[in-house]
Formats: structure tokens, sequence, C-alpha cells
């Protein structure tokens, strides 16, 4: 794709598919406007990584759709102070969005060849708020909780108690919750011991996969 088509391709998505659906933080996007979608799609699918849909990125895994990960981030309120645990970097998109919004971005990911394309990626990009582990994502990364965000970008039957425990008090989970066919996207608040939950909007994602 030629630069200028890239440019034009992406403001559009981001005044079509973002702003024009109610998301009008001024950081989000900024921070979609400083990504460029294109770079985190196969060669193939570069001519439709502006379009309002997931892409697949191989291994049964997708990019999300970018409304998804803008309604996402927004309603996760992340600011610059914010550590924020992402379970499955996927094509690593998403992360670079949280990197843009936040202090530092601990990331996870069970399919190894997928983490390290893009890592690969986000470092040619010069994030160096990243951090970077290959695991099961319903575990979290405890040794560096509490986290204010967590955003987990595949689906599960219930919200993963290790999570739950390695979310920070006053700290906000987005969860698409649901099995295989039909989900809802959830904001969960963490006050003291409990989780306020706040429906989003309907979705689907790939499963969660809940192994070593």
């Amino acid at each position: 794709m030629k630069e200028n088509a890239c440019r034009h391709d992406l403001e559009n998505m981001v005044n079509s598919q973002i702003f024009n659906r109610g998301i009008k933080s001024d950081n989000v996007i900024n921070a979609f406007l400083n990504v460029e979608r294109h770079l985190f799609v196969k060669n193939l699918d570069k001519p439709y990584a502006y379009q309002d849909y997931p892409l697949s990125i191989g291994y049964d895994q997708t990019i999300s759709q970018p409304y998804i990960v803008a309604l996402s981030v927004d309603q996760a309120n992340i600011n610059k102070t914010d550590r924020v645990l992402e379970i499955g970097t996927g094509s690593g998109y998403q992360t670079a969005i949280i990197a843009e919004l936040a202090k530092d971005v601990y990331t996870i990911e069970r399919i190894e060849p997928l983490q390290k394309k893009a890592k690969s990626i986000l470092e040619s990009l010069n994030y160096q708020n990243i951090h970077y582990m290959i695991g099961n994502g319903y575990l979290g990364w405890g040794e560096y909780a509490p986290f204010d965000v967590i955003i987990i970008s595949a689906a599960a039957p219930y919200v993963p108690e290790h999570l739950q425990q390695q979310l920070a008090i006053g700290g906000r989970m987005i969860l698409p919750l649901g099995d295989i066919y039909w989900q809802r996207l959830i904001l969960f608040t963490k006050e003291k011991d409990e989780l306020k939950e706040k429906i989003l909007c309907t979705c689907r994602f790939v499963p969660l996969v809940d192994k070593d």
C-alpha cells in the first residue's frame, strides 16, 4: 500500500468507525491515528486492513475489528500512569494502542510464533514500555500485579480467578464473557473484593484457552 493511501484509509477508519460511533476521547483517537493497522496484518490482507471487520492472523486467531479495540480501551479509561495487563498479544495491534495510552503494558500470549512476530513489529516501531510473556492467560502475570487495567482479547465462560486477584482496587477489566458462539463484552470495575459489571455490547471473540 502506498503511504498516502494508507494515511487516507487510516484517517477514514478512525473517523467513520470510531469517532462517528461515539468514541470521542482525544487520547484514544490520537492513539489510533498513531498506529498503522496494515503493519499488523498478512500481506494479502493489507488492502483490507482499515475495513470494519476482523482479519485472520493465522493459528485460528484474528486481529479484532477496530471499533471493538477502540471500545475496549476507551471504556477501560487507560491513562499515562496505568499499568495494563493484556491477555492475548495476537497481532500486536491492540498492544500498540495500549502502549500509546499507558505507562506499561504486560502482554501474554500462548502461541509463541504469534508473539514473536508481534514483538518484532512492535520493537521496530520503538515501543519500549511493553513486556512480553508466553503463557496461560487464565493465570495472568502475578509477578507484576496488581494491574490498573486488564484487557482480555479472547472469550472466557467465567471471570478467571487469578485475573480478579491481580486487578487493583478501583481497577478496570474488559472481558468477552460467554461461550464460543455468543458473548457480551463487559467492563468490570473492582470495588474492594467485589466486581461491578457494565455490559458494553454483544461480540464474538476466539476462545481463551485454559492450558499450560
